[in-house]
C-alpha cells in the first residue's frame, strides 16, 4: 500500500477496476471506501491536507468496510 505523508492517515491504495479505496489510518485501522471515482482518489493525493480531503470528501460520503486494525479502539 503507497504512503502518503498525513497526520491522519499512513497509506492509501486504490482499484481502478472495483473503484476501491483502501485507507490505512495512524490508528492501526484499515477501512475500504466503494463506488469512490478515480479522479476523487487523485485529488486526494494532491491535497495539501489529505485528512482535511478525506473528511470533507470522503468520509460520510462513500459506503466502507473495516478491513483490520486494533480491536478495542
Amino acid at each position: 500500500m503507497p504512503r502518503v505523508e498525513s497526520s491522519m492517515m499512513t497509506a492509501v491504495e486504490y482499484d481502478e477496476d472495483d473503484k476501491t479505496l483502501d485507507v490505512a489510518f495512524t490508528s492501526g485501522k484499515i477501512y475500504r471506501y466503494f463506488e469512490v471515482p478515480a479522479s476523487v482518489y487523485k485529488r486526494l493525493l494532491k491535497a495539501e491536507s489529505k485528512g482535511q480531503f478525506f473528511n470533507e470528501r470522503i468520509k460520510d460520503i462513500f459506503p466502507f468496510v473495516r478491513l483490520r486494525g486494533r480491536t478495542g479502539s
